[in-house]
């Protein structure tokens, strides 16, 4: 059984939407931050977004801050990311992780390099110019 699954991803032209979901199986996200991350071929992997279960604080990277929302869903066990005005450089697979017990804000865990506890697989999203 995989902890986490991504779904959403897909085929869109430049300037349009698509709505990410990080579904937990096993597990719910409570008490919990959960992140989502891209990584572009030839390129290393990223954060994107972070949201915190235990306070509710969220985190954006630069690049996506005004087009991307980060929310909880009501069953506690998916989270979503709302990707609008999408251009081509947001063309990756985009993958969520959790870690458990969150101390600190979002912020302080939005990081390739923080030990999260469980990846998921994966989606691609291209975004067509």
């Amino acid at each position: 059984e995989v902890p986490l699954v991504e779904s959403g991803g897909g085929l869109v032209q430049t300037g349009g939407s698509l709505n990410l979901s990080c579904a937990a199986s096993g597990f719910t996200f409570d008490d919990y931050v959960i992140g989502w991350f891209r990584q572009a071929p030839g390129k290393e992997r990223e954060e994107v977004s972070c949201i915190s279960s235990r306070d509710g604080t969220t985190y954006y990277t630069l690049s996506v801050k005004g087009r991307f929302t980060i929310r909880s869903g009501n069953a506690q066990n998916t989270v979503y990311l709302q990707m609008n005005s999408l251009a081509p450089e947001d063309t990756a697979v985009y993958f969520c992780a959790a870690a458990a017990s969150p101390y600190f804000s979002a912020r302080y865990y939005c990081s390739t390099n923080y030990e999260w506890d469980v990846w998921g697989q994966g989606t691609q999203v291209t975004v067509s110019s």
